[in-house]
C-alpha cells in the first residue's frame, strides 16, 4: 500500500510488473527508468542485459535510457526524458549495459530534481 500523502513513487531496478490498479490509483506519480530508449527495445522480457544484447543484435547506432509514468502496459507509459550514448562496432552487451548505466543514473537525478521542484 502507498500511503495517501505520497508525491512520488521511484521504480529504480524493480523488476516486478505492478498491478494495473496501482497505475491506475496513481497516475503520474509512479516513474521508472529503463535501459533502451523506448519505446525501442521495452516490454516482457526487456530488462537487464536482454536490451543491451537486443540492442547490439539490431546493429543500431545509439542506446539510453528513458524515464517514463509508469501506467497498466509494461513500458508504455508517457515520456519524461531520454539520454543518449554510442553504441559501438566494438561493444559487448556488458560494455554497454555500463555505459547506459552511468547515464541512467545522471538522469534518473535530474528527473527527480525537476519533478520535485515543481
Amino acid at each position: 500500500n502507498i500511503p495517501k500523502d505520497t508525491d512520488l513513487v521511484v521504480l529504480a531496478g524493480y523488476l516486478s510488473i505492478l498491478d494495473g490498479e496501482i497505475t491506475k490509483e496513481w497516475p503520474n506519480k509512479i516513474i521508472n527508468i529503463h535501459p533502451s530508449l523506448l519505446p525501442k527495445f521495452g516490454g516482457k522480457g526487456m530488462y537487464g542485459m536482454n536490451v543491451h544484447k537486443a540492442v547490439i543484435e539490431a546493429k543500431e547506432r545509439q542506446s539510453g535510457c528513458t524515464v517514463h509514468y509508469v501506467n497498466a502496459g509494461i513500458d508504455t507509459g508517457d515520456i519524461i526524458k531520454q539520454s543518449f550514448v554510442p553504441v559501438f562496432l566494438s561493444d559487448t552487451p556488458q560494455e554497454l549495459q555500463k555505459r547506459v548505466l552511468e547515464e541512467e543514473h545522471l538522469t534518473l537525478v535530474e528527473v527527480l530534481k525537476e519533478l520535485l521542484n515543481n
